[in-house]
């Protein structure tokens, strides 16, 4: 069983643990990654993700269907937001089931780290000084050119 989803609304944690549990399973791996409230010593007030929905959707998709079979068939689930999300929401969450937390661990990970590189959704850091930037490596293509 796979599931993924890109959502504007609030990520439940325990939703996504929800999906991946199975009685044959021995071992399951969370993440969740979380808008801090500094960057490089700078104070944030919020992280904004744009993406582009329909294709960051189909490639969540791929990604977390890899990332099944790299558990040996475990269940995978995972969820990314777009949207503003202030200090110590959850911008990402990723459960997966295996037999064993070798391969949850593993997928886990693989998920996370493919999602970094092949989903179209950037990320612009908020500022308490009001400022607020795109971050290095997530410029939406418009304003990478």
């Amino acid at each position: 069983m796979v599931w993924s989803d890109i959502t504007t609304e609030n990520i439940d944690p325990g939703d996504v643990l929800a999906r991946v549990g199975r009685p044959g399973d021995g071992a399951v791996a969370f993440f969740a990654g979380v808008v801090r409230n500094e960057n490089q010593g700078r104070p944030v007030s919020g992280m904004e993700y744009e993406g582009y929905d329909e294709m960051a959707g189909k490639e969540l998709a791929a990604i977390v269907g890899e990332a099944a079979e790299r558990a040996g068939g475990g269940r995978v689930a995972a969820v990314h937001r777009l949207g503003r999300l202030a200090v110590g929401e959850v911008s990402v969450a990723i459960a997966v089931s295996a037999p064993h937390r070798a391969e949850a661990f593993d997928a886990a990970r693989y998920v996370i780290e493919e999602i970094k590189k092949r989903l179209p959704v950037w990320k612009r850091e908020h500022y308490l000084d009001r400022d607020a930037e795109w971050l290095e490596g997530h410029l939406p293509a418009a304003e990478a050119k």
